[in-house]
């Protein structure tokens, strides 16, 4: 259904949303949009770390006879 929107679909649908809406509430909407990308990002980047420093702190904890079984 929506495999042939193309660009003048895109422009249409934008000018529907500024006209519906006005500029204020469409650009205050994209703010929002961009500081949940930005949150969304650093809770991938921290829940990244977190694993890195358990995988560290596993690795530590590991005997040199367990790293022979491995």
């Amino acid at each position: 259904m929506f495999n042939n929107i193309g660009l003048p679909g895109l422009l249409l649908i934008a000018v529907v949303l500024l006209v519906l809406f006005g500029r204020g509430k469409v650009s205050s909407l994209m703010g929002e949009v961009g500081k949940g990308i930005t949150a969304f990002k650093k809770g991938v980047n921290d829940g990244t770390a977190e694993l890195d420093a358990a995988k560290a702190e596993d690795a530590k904890d590991v005997t040199p006879a367990e790293k022979d079984k491995v």
